[in-house]
This record gives structure tokens, C-alpha cells and sequence, in this order.
């Protein structure tokens, strides 16, 4: 098998553990306030990454130094920021409008990809990205009401988003996988952590009763081990040998698998509108993946593929 198909099958599968993850975090932040869930989520997925690190690659801790620790500080940054500026927009805006402009960063990457990476998205990607825009918006937007400050926030969380996915793929060609990966996951926790302290109730937080109740414990240990250290050593494994817009319609997966684990775990229905958006975001991803036409959209000798 071809390294690309690999890491589009991989990433898929990352998108996958999000989406079947969503329902256990919306219980667990009921009980644990959000700043302090994801701050134990990824500090604890930190850790575990830095035993496997000591365990199995002792010796890319040779190779740490300025330069791997500042890119790894700094698509952790771009990563907590996404999910800081989500948490406070979804306090002003509704649920159905965080996820299509969040979704947004699926236009977002092709064209930071032009400007930062100088790589330049065939035409079946650009196809793709529409067509996966017009799918996130059939899928989430069931409220059309006019813009508010929240959802400046979230449009913010979608760029911040976009340059996590961008940087991941420009560093993790620089630098061994496994040691980015601690870094970058360290790094959330630690901001996460003191995100709580500042702006939540964080002594209620470390309550007994909450931090060992069902829900919280369960989602925990879900999306410390799976959706945090395994998914976010996927993608910078993997990342590299595709490109970041096609990362990102993999990535706009995220809201269906969701949507389809709602329908079986939680009862939730959903309309007409919302199964063709799903239908055209899957469409949009595979439109990407077709061989491109020989006369590309940008007619640049350095283009790649998707």
C-alpha cells in the first residue's frame, strides 16, 4: 500500500474516535468543568505518551533541543487556543453554529496552505471542500440567527484549528514523531490546567465525587488514551505524507460519525437536511481523493495533490 492511502485510512480512523468520543464529553463536562477535564485529559495522555517515549524511544530524547521544544509549544498553543475559543464562544452561541464554523476550517486550510506552505490544492480538492461546506452547513446549522460575540470566538477556534493542522504537517517532517507528540500534548494540559484555575471553580473540580463518578471517569480514560494520545500520535505520525487539505476533509468526518454515535448511543434523530449534509461531506472527502486532472487549478510547478 501506498504511505498516502495509509495515513488517509489512519486519519480517518482519528476522525472517527472524535466523532464516537463527542457524546461522552458533552456527559462528562455536565459534572467536570471544561478547562479542568481537558486539562487532566491531556496531561494524563501527556504522560502516558512521555512513558512510551522512555520506554520504546529513549533515544529521540537525544534529539531534544530550542527548536523541537518551541514547535512543539507552538502547535500546542494553536491546539489549546482552538479549544479554549470554542468553550467560550459555545457560552454565546448555539451548538448548531459552533460545529459549521468550526467545520469551517476545512476552507481555512487550502487557503493558509497557499500563503504558509506554498502548496497549492488540485482541483478535485477544491471540488471537495465546497462540496464538504455545503455538507457541514445541512448538518449543523439548524440555527440561522444573526452573529454574536460567540461566534467571533468560534471563527477564531476554526483558525486556530486550520494552523494546528498546517504546522503539524510542516514540523513533523523536522522532528522525531513521538517527542512533537509530548510536547505538543504537555503543552495543552499545562495551559489547560491554568486556564482553570483563573477562570473556573477548579477546588470543585477536584472533588472525589466528581473526578470518580461514571461519566467522568469513563470519558477520561477514553479520551486520555484514545482520542488524545493515540489520535494526536497518529496525525503527526502520519501527517506528513499527505497534504494538510486533505487532512482537513478528513477531518470534517468529525461531525458525522458524531452525529451517526448520537443516533445510536444517545436517541438522537436527525432530519432530511442534516443525512444529505452527511452524505455531501463524504462525497466531498472521496471527490478529493480521485486522481487529479492534468491541467490543475493553480498552475504552480511546486502544486501537490488534495
Amino acid at each position: 500500500m501506498k504511505k498516502p492511502f495509509i495515513a488517509d485510512i489512519s486519519l480517518l480512523f482519528v476522525t472517527l474516535v472524535w466523532g464516537m468520543t463527542f457524546v461522552l464529553v458533552q456527559n462528562a463536562i455536565d459534572f467536570l468543568a471544561p478547562f479542568a477535564f481537558n486539562g487532566i485529559r491531556f496531561f494524563s495522555a501527556a504522560i502516558l505518551l512521555f512513558l512510551c517515549l522512555i520506554i520504546f524511544e529513549r533515544g529521540q530524547l537525544k534529539k531534544l533541543n530550542v527548536k523541537v521544544a518551541a514547535s512543539g509549544f507552538f502547535i500546542g498553543f494553536w491546539l489549546f487556543l482552538g479549544y479554549v475559543t470554542q468553550t467560550m464562544g459555545l457560552l454565546y452561541t448555539t451548538t448548531s453554529k459552533a460545529g459549521f464554523i468550526t467545520g469551517l476550517s476545512v476552507v481555512l486550510v487550502p487557503l493558509f496552505s497557499m500563503f504558509i506552505l506554498k502548496q497549492f490544492p488540485s482541483r478535485n480538492a477544491v471540488i471537495g471542500v465546497l462540496i464538504a461546506t455545503i455538507g457541514l452547513f445541512l448538518l449543523t446549522m439548524t440555527d440561522v440567527s444573526a452573529m454574536n460575540i460567540g461566534d467571533g470566538f468560534v471563527f477564531i477556534c476554526a483558525v486556530s484549528f486550520a494552523l494546528h493542522i498546517i504546522f503539524t504537517g510542516k514540523f513533523a517532517h523536522q522532528y522525531p514523531t513521538l517527542l512533537l507528540t509530548v510536547i505538543q500534548i504537555f503543552t495543552v494540559g499545562f495551559l489547560s490546567i491554568i486556564s482553570s484555575f483563573l477562570f473556573e471553580e477548579w477546588k470543585q473540580s477536584l472533588r472525589a465525587d466528581v473526578l470518580l463518578s461514571k461519566d467522568v471517569l469513563i470519558a477520561l480514560i477514553v479520551t486520555s488514551v484514545f482520542a488524545t494520545a493515540i489520535a494526536f500520535f497518529i496525525q503527526t505520525n502520519f501527517q506528513k505524507y499527505t497534504s494538510a487539505t486533505r487532512v482537513a476533509l478528513i477531518f470534517a468526518m468529525e461531525p458525522v460519525f458524531a452525529a451517526i454515535t448520537g443516533y445510536y448511543w444517545a436517541e438522537e434523530r436527525l432530519t432530511y437536511s442534516a443525512l444529505f449534509g452527511c452524505s455531501l461531506i463524504f462525497m466531498g472527502m472521496i471527490f478529493a481523493e480521485l486522481p487529479a486532472k492534468k491541467i490543475p487549478l493553480f498552475r504552480k510547478r511546486n502544486s501537490i495533490e488534495g
